[in-house]
This record gives C-alpha cells, structure tokens and sequence, in this order.
C-alpha cells in the first residue's frame, strides 16, 4: 500500500482508442517496485542512529544539520526520483533552479562570516572586552529565536525539564568555545585565529579515541598537515600572542567537548531540529555567559565605553559595529543550518573549509595585516589538511551508518 500511495497520478496514462485490459500489470509493477526501491535506498541512506544526526549538526564553527526527521513531503520527493537522479554522496541531483538556489545560500553565508568576522574584530579594536561583546552576540541570538518562535515562523519546540537538563553540558561547552574565540580575536589577527581554529580535527580525534572511538589510518594521516600547518603559522605570525593562541585552542577544545558530549545527552530529543536545538543553546549560553562576564570584565566597561567613543568620534558608528556582530553572528550560523539542510555533510564540510579560506583572505585585505611567505604557507597546509580531514572523515561516517 505505501508503495502504491507514492505513486503520482499521472504516473500511468491510458491512449484512448486502448483497452483498459491492454494495460499490462507488469507495466504497473514495474513502477510499483521502482518506487518501493528508491523508497528503502532514501530510507537506507538516512542515519539509523540519532547519535550521528547530532554529530553532524554540532560540528564548528556551528556546522548545522537536519537534527529532527525529515518533513514527510521531503520523503516522498526523495522517494519519488529515479536511482540515477542520486550522486554517490546521497544527494540529489539539483535542478538548474536548485543549483541557484544552493548558490545563494552559500553566498548569504560566506557573505554573513565575512561580514561578522570584520566588525566583530572593528568593535574589539576600540573596545577590548570580549567577555561583553560575546555575550551580546548570544543576546541578540536569543531574542532572534524568541522573535521567530513568537511570531510562527519558526515552529517553537514542545520541549521538557529532560531536554533542559540534557542540553545544559553541550551549553556549556559551547560557551567555552564561544567566549574564548572572542578572547583571541580580541588579541590576535583574525587570520590567525582561523589557521589555529583549523585544528580542531586534532582535538576531536584525540579526545574521541581516548573515550574509546577508533578512526582508520587515513584519518589519523590527515591530522599530521594540520599540526604541522599551525606550528609554521604559529612561529611565523606578525601578531603572535600567547594569549590570542591559547584563546584559539580552548575554543578547539570546547567544541569538541561539545559534540562529543552532545552525542550521548541528546539523542532521546529527534523531534527538535537543528535551528532550534541552536537556539536553545544559544539562550542557555547567555545566562552561562553574562554573569562570569560582569565579574571578569564589568568593573570596566564604563571607562571602555568612553574611550571606545572618544577614539571613534561618533557613539552610533560604535553602536553600528556591535550590533552588525551580534546579528552577523548569528545569520552565518543560521545560513550554514539551511545550507546542510539541502546537501550531504560531505559537501558541507568542504564548503565550510573553503569558508575559512575565503574569511581568512578577507579579514587580511580589510585589516592589511602583515603575512609572512612561511606564515601563508603554514596556513595553506592546515586548511589543506583540514579538507583531507573532511574527505576521511566523511567516508568514516558513511561506513558506520552502512554498518548500522
């Protein structure tokens, strides 16, 4: 029945001088069967566990993924295409159309990283708090998502005390990673915070084979480019700052902590899907966030204030760059939700790599920092490792869902 129910109406035509008798049922189940067959390889090639649906939308920087099930209409899309119409990563082939469509939310997102990374840095130049700004940018998250929930376009959650408690360690470590991006920011080269946040493969490979997770030896061959990368960077940035790198590593580390502990915590809640498992944990970061921020830094906030104003001259220019980094901040994250909601998280993964690059060589021409020849070399090995990370990874992921 269910094979028969995905059939379109106009699968089957009737010539009018024909007999309805001279319609074979061979005809009709063969198309039956076609259906049935792309019905269970769409089905096949959607994760069985919850585990590696949260594992995919939980990777940095924010790397959404379809968290919840997929809408039925999705399915009954997917199912109604023949199997030459899927690409060996599990997509679908896009039309013209789609392709279109595909390319401007990647724009809007590279464009909304871009654009985020450039007066973020602007506003820490002339006010030098990132405990304050970095809670402002979950501020305005928060109420972004508050807006959306409140006004239908985005389907509010039914969520419990259970789904609360589960989501208050990813949260935390969220803030970790969140908080300490914007400390090295804060003192380093924006390009030079990328180049060592293109280490977190290291990190993740290492704290998961520590709690018992394996990875083939491409994997492990891959991560070797990306230390090697980030130690030349390291050595020969013009910025360099000890406390700008070890803002770098601990966001690493907090990520990571992140999806690794999200594994275990969240995958009882498939109903609520990425754009508001974000949100949530965007909330729950700000209470986490604003009181230690008042107590690191508040005391000097005033007096930042009005040096901040005094350098710039006019308080709406100042204004201006905050607000465009609280609101960047979370549009780029929202844009990369939409963009994995369409694509495998192969191709997202080398999306977002190109990302890096394409922010790293903006945020230079903008601030004309200095680059050593070593020091681009050093960045252009990680970047290049971190995409061999991907491409391993990938096919890691794929066997354990195959093996599932």
């Amino acid at each position: 029945m269910m094979s028969m129910n995905l059939l379109p109406s106009s699968s089957l035509t009737l010539n009018k001088h024909a007999h309805p008798n001279l319609v074979s049922r061979t005809h009709i189940s063969h198309h039956a069967n076609l259906k049935v067959f792309n019905f269970n390889k769409i089905k096949n090639h959607q994760p069985t566990s919850q585990i590696h649906k949260v594992s995919n939308f939980l990777e940095n920087p924010f790397e959404f993924n379809n968290f919840g099930a997929r809408p039925t209409s999705q399915i009954v899309k997917s199912a109604s295409e023949s199997p030459q119409d899927l690409t060996p990563d599990g997509e679908t082939k896009k039309n013209p159309n789609k392709t279109l469509q595909l390319a401007i939310v990647f724009g809007f997102w590279y464009f909304q990283n871009i654009v985020f990374n450039i007066y973020n840095k602007k506003a820490l130049n002339i006010f030098p708090y990132p405990w304050l700004l970095a809670s402002f940018q979950l501020f305005v998250g928060s109420v972004w998502m508050l807006v959306l929930w409140a006004t239908k376009l985005q389907p509010c959650p039914k969520i419990d005390k259970s789904f609360i408690i589960a989501l208050l360690g990813p949260a935390l470590f969220h803030t970790i990673g969140h908080i300490s991006a914007c400390v090295s920011f804060s003192k380093v080269a924006v390009s030079f915070t990328h180049v060592i946040k293109s280490a977190e493969p290291v990190f993740s490979v290492v704290f998961s084979s520590a709690l018992g997770d394996t990875y083939p030896l491409s994997v492990w061959l891959s991560i070797l480019p990306i230390v090697m990368g980030c130690s030349l960077a390291a050595v020969t940035e013009v910025s360099f700052n000890l406390g700008g790198l070890w803002g770098a590593m601990i966001s690493n580390v907090g990520f990571v902590l992140r999806n690794i502990y999200s594994k275990k915590s969240l995958q009882n809640f498939k109903q609520v899907n990425g754009l508001n498992l974000y949100g949530w944990i965007t909330i729950l970061s700000f209470f986490y966030l604003f009181p230690v921020a008042v107590f690191v830094e508040g005391s000097q906030w005033v007096s930042g204030y009005h040096k901040a104003i005094a350098s710039i001259g006019t308080p709406s220019t100042f204004y201006l760059w905050v607000m465009i980094s609280g609101v960047f901040y979370h549009l780029y994250n929202q844009s990369s939700y939409q963009a994995l909601d369409d694509i495998s998280p192969l191709t997202f993964s080398v999306g977002n790599t190109m990302k890096r690059v394409v922010v790293i060589v903006s945020t230079v021409i903008v601030f004309r920092n200095p680059v050593r020849p070593l020091n681009a070399l050093g960045s252009a090995i990680a970047i290049f490792g971190t995409f061999l990370y991907s491409q391993a990874s990938s096919k890691k992921k794929a066997a354990v869902e195959k093996k599932d």
